[in-house]
């Protein structure tokens, strides 16, 4: 029987051992840190062995094939020792791909891939399609494949779980975008970045697609460089600034989501619809109707005039720009978590005509303060979330915005993104009962 080891227990991990679990290999899984305690719930449960806390390598090298979460970087000691002992390493997508024989369409880009395949899940599920959301949100590729049967998979695909693919193939693959994210993880080096990126059209044929951005220079260098053999289809602003158009002569679709980015984005949703056959008239229905997921500019109360808004999704400063872009009205900015090597300069004009505070949320401030000192009028430094909720209502006025949009990724306070976004959006409800409490 072969033998599967899962190194890292998040997500993907527990996808990845439930899916090898079902294929009747033997299957342990192994994190250097503490596992989540619903997860050993589901380990046990489905007679699965785990160690945590360290990594037993001589059980590890027993396994035929390894599997990586994408959360483990490339450069980990037991991955080192596991490839100097020829053990084969792949992702998580390229498990779940490997057992599974429908259609997938592969959404990538530094920013907004999240909300596009959320879109391109919700118009084709609305149109009556089998098909389930995946991959970096949501339930792994492998879980996926493992407790479900549909015949398309739309997948959010990070750049990591990019990097140790082998065989993957997106039948559509989306890039939506390329700027500085993510560099501590590719040797600060863009190069390296725009070729993970570029790792979702590798595999592609003639008989795929390809959608991207074609007004994106880190784009178009890398088509130049990577080829591919996919049908391309080229995704410009003249297509969406004035609104994307429906070819029945119905006019212009409504969409639900707002900002100038969000309009690259349902064009992406409405080519790959189209290319996919449904009618305008179902892509219609779909885009008015579809509700964004949590932590992506979500709304989540107004306290005394001022409107609390959560972005935690906004872990780079390109989706920063996006965000402080689409507001109306002054901004009380928090911001700050773990730095990814961020370059703060293109925030700097927005920053200079909308924020009136900056409130810095993490375990060490001194690169956001050193960046917006003497630029924001008011730059406060906090640790806890409860704290910088308190600041940021003090330093606003009615009218205007508390904006969450870190910049930043999460881990130093909190889990994740969304449970920074959950904790901010719990601190704000708290706040608002004390303070009428007090009134």
């Amino acid at each position: 029987m072969k033998t599967v080891a899962v190194i890292g227990a998040g997500e993907s991990g527990l996808g990845a051992a439930l899916l090898a679990r079902k294929l009747n290999y033997n299957v342990f899984v192994s994190d250097a840190g503490i596992i989540d305690d619903k997860i050993k719930v589901e380990f046990i449960s489905n007679s699965i062995s785990f160690e945590e806390g360290n990594h037993d390598f001589e059980k590890l090298l027993v396994a035929d094939v390894v599997v990586k979460s994408p959360g483990v970087p490339g450069h980990a000691p037991v991955l080192r020792m596991l490839k100097e002992n020829g053990r084969r390493i792949i992702s998580e997508i390229e498990f779940g791909f490997i057992h599974f024989s429908g259609l997938t369409i592969g959404i990538t880009g530094s920013n907004g891939k999240t909300t596009t395949s959320g879109l391109l899940y919700h118009v084709l599920k609305n149109s009556g399609w089998n098909v389930a959301l995946g991959g970096n949100y949501g339930h792994s590729f492998a879980r996926i494949v493992a407790d479900e049967s549909p015949e398309c998979v739309v997948l959010e695909i990070s750049s990591f779980q990019l990097d140790d693919i082998d065989k993957y193939r997106s039948d559509i693959s989306i890039l939506l975008n390329i700027t500085p994210d993510h560099l501590d993880r590719y040797g600060y080096q863009m190069d390296n970045y725009v070729a993970a990126k570029f790792r979702i059209t590798e595999n592609q044929t003639k008989n795929d697609t390809f959608i991207y951005n074609a007004d994106d220079p880190c784009i178009m260098q890398g088509v130049q460089k990577f080829h591919t053999q996919a049908s391309l289809i080229k995704v410009h602003v003249s297509d969406y600034q004035n609104g994307i158009m429906a070819l029945d002569g119905t006019g212009i679709f409504e969409l639900t989501i707002k900002g100038r980015h969000n309009l690259l984005n349902a064009y992406c949703v409405v080519a790959a619809c189209r290319k996919l056959g449904l009618s305008e008239a179902q892509i219609r229905l779909g885009l008015s109707s579809f509700v964004n997921l949590p932590h992506r500019l979500e709304v989540v109360d107004t306290v005394s005039g001022v409107t609390f808004i959560n972005d935690s999704k906004a872990t780079n400063v390109d989706s920063v720009f996006f965000a402080l872009d689409a507001m109306d009205g002054q901004i009380v900015w928090i911001a700050g978590g773990t730095d990814k090597g961020n370059d703060y300069g293109p925030l700097l004009p927005l920053v200079e005509n909308k924020v009136k505070a900056l409130v810095c949320l993490g375990v060490d401030n001194s690169k956001l303060i050193a960046a917006f000192d003497g630029v924001v009028p008011v730059v406060k430094s906090t640790s806890d979330i409860d704290d910088a909720v308190t600041e940021a209502f003090s330093c606003a006025s009615a009218g205007d915005i508390v904006l969450l949009s870190p910049a930043c990724a999460s881990f130093d306070l909190f889990k994740n993104y969304m449970d920074r976004g959950d904790r901010f959006k719990a601190s704000v409800k708290s706040f608002k009962e004390k303070l009428f409490i007090h009134a």
